[in-house]
């Protein structure tokens, strides 16, 4: 879907991209190929895609940090590459990859970031200590980060994000490698943040991950978005039911894949020893699938039926799953953590 940018006098989105390109010289890569995107004001757009498929290169532009090679982007009416400035006043920036200094304490960090912002001495000390509260890290506070745990030390990067209080913040997989408590309490403070008003851009290869919190999602996939709408309007698009039928090895997945052929349109999905299908009537569909299978000798050894997942609609848009290991991949973590630090919103 292509968005123009919004006219003058128009109620402007909070983010805003129309057919941004990017090229890497090295490896001749072709990040972003026409990505357009738009981010309404108070929602949560997930970037939803597996590793090297352009979510990183599309953050590090809109906050900023990379020059598009074409295309244009704004953020609150702001161009990012002419305003670029005052675009870093309103936005915050949270990586994957901690950029915050574990020699230092959790509450001489936000001071610090408060510092390079260039807030009030009382306004900084006052929204390092909400912040750390905010986060359940006031016990912690005084303790260098070298000492915190992975959870820990991803909350506090986000809590530097949100030193300045910006009304946009961009998540570039907040919680990859974090254990699953620590990632459902990150859900929670990024919720309570959206429902105090602020934007987010929430770049993910978690399916689970979108569908609790955005609500919107565009699927890009070698730097072009494929999909865009609501978590539920994708999963509507893909069928009414997904059967999942195990078969006693590969081969013989194979073969009733090739069997079953499509069904309501739909090719099958092969996954090692399991078949999926996604059908409008499950328990009919089911019962062909069993009779078709048993008339050819082919023995299931597990059946299921459940409704449609973010993963089923990612499968089927793109032929692989969304953490498939990255090929081609432009990312650098090391210029992430250079460029992070300046882009996190300070005047």
């Amino acid at each position: 879907m292509v968005y123009p940018l919004a006219p003058a006098g128009d109620v402007q989105p909070a983010v805003e991209a129309v057919d941004l390109v990017k090229v890497f010289a090295k490896g001749n890569v072709r990040a972003l190929d026409g990505v357009s995107l738009r981010v309404e004001a108070g929602t949560v757009l997930g970037l939803l895609g597996p590793n090297g498929a352009g979510k990183t290169t599309a953050v590090r532009i809109l906050s900023t940090i990379l020059t598009p090679d074409g295309g244009r982007a704004a953020v609150l009416g702001h161009d990012v590459v002419r305003e670029a400035d005052v675009v870093r006043q309103l936005i915050g920036l949270a990586g994957q990859y901690a950029t915050v200094d574990e020699n230092l304490t959790g509450r001489e960090n936000l001071r610090m970031v408060g510092r390079l912002s260039h807030l009030p001495k009382g306004q900084t000390l006052e929204q390092a200590d909400a912040l750390l509260e905010q986060f359940g890290l006031a016990e912690a506070a005084n303790r260098p980060l070298k000492t915190y745990s992975g959870g820990m030390r991803r909350r506090i990067d986000l809590a530097a994000a949100l030193v300045s209080r910006p009304p946009i913040l961009f998540l570039d997989e907040p919680t990859t490698g974090l254990d699953p408590q620590s990632r459902q309490d990150l859900w929670l403070v990024i919720e309570e943040l959206v429902r105090v008003g602020t934007t987010v851009l929430l770049t993910t290869q978690y399916l689970e991950e979108a569908d609790r919190l955005a609500h919107r999602v565009a699927v890009v996939d070698h730097g072009r978005v494929i999909a865009e709408g609501t978590p539920a309007e994708l999963k509507a698009d893909l069928g009414a039911t997904v059967i999942e039928i195990t078969l006693a090895d590969p081969p013989s997945a194979s073969a009733a894949a090739a069997l079953l052929g499509n069904r309501d349109g739909k090719a099958p999905t092969l996954d090692g020893a399991t078949v999926e299908l996604t059908v409008e009537d499950g328990p009919r569909v089911a019962a062909e699938v069993l009779r078709a299978l048993d008339q050819h000798q082919l023995t299931v050894v597990g059946l299921a039926l459940r409704e449609p997942s973010l993963d089923d609609v990612f499968l089927s848009l793109t032929g692989h799953r969304a953490e498939a290991e990255r090929t081609g991949s432009t990312d650098d973590p090391e210029a992430d953590r250079r460029a992070l630090a300046p882009a996190r919103g300070g005047r």
